[in-house]
């Protein structure tokens, strides 16, 4: 399997942490949660360490983009509580040694379903975005959260979801389920940082 190329790793706003140490990376990441690109910077630093490892947990080229999503999640959130005092610039105790042992953990821990069964797409949401499209997806109200939801994940269209709803005694028309859509895209991205945004949807806006 061929490690995939993230185009991020050339935008300025990740280019500009380029000679920022794992230790101050970290350090940022946990103390301006209100920003993406310092996991992002990481993420770009060691994604083909981190995908070599874990193609080989996988069956199929599917599998291992979906696993290797699954293990920088997990990493997101294990991050926070990595202390980056006790991070050292190499050896048992750096960050990528940190990083390889969880991403074993991963491999051993994660099963995975068949690739018929797995709806995420690498390409289409990297996994800094992935991550804190989920934080976003959880402010949403109810029904902009479901609608997002069966339309993304499903490929669900506006008749199917009105449909859905309707026999949920949800009396939307598929113009309104339309209209519930697109302003669940504004809200969902309002809710992402302004530099997840400007690394990932700059071209591409999701209410687009």
């Amino acid at each position: 399997m061929r490690i995939p190329h993230f185009p991020e790793a050339q935008h300025p706003i990740v280019r500009s942490l380029a000679t920022s140490s794992d230790r101050d990376l970290l350090a940022d990441f946990r103390e301006h949660p209100e920003q993406g690109k310092y996991f992002t910077a990481l993420f770009c630093r060691y994604s083909p360490l981190i995908y070599a490892l874990v193609r080989h947990g996988a069956r199929s080229p599917v599998q291992a983009d979906y696993l290797f999503a699954l293990t920088w999640r997990h990493m997101y959130h294990e991050l926070r509580g990595l202390d980056p005092l006790l991070v050292d610039d190499e050896g048992e105790n750096s960050l990528q040694s940190w990083l390889v042992r969880t991403a074993g953990f991963c491999v051993s821990q994660i099963e995975l379903p068949p690739p018929e069964d797995i709806n995420y797409d690498l390409q289409a949401a990297s996994p800094p975005l992935w991550c804190h499209l989920e934080l976003a997806m959880d402010r949403l109200p109810p029904l902009e959260r479901f609608v997002v939801l069966m339309a993304q994940t499903f490929h669900w269209n506006d008749t199917r979801i009105a449909a859905y709803l309707q026999a949920e005694e949800e009396m939307l028309s598929p113009a309104e389920v339309r209209a519930a859509l697109q302003d669940g895209y504004r809200q969902l991205e309002q809710a992402l940082p302004a530099d997840i945004r400007a690394i990932y949807l700059a071209q591409r806006p999701l209410a687009a």
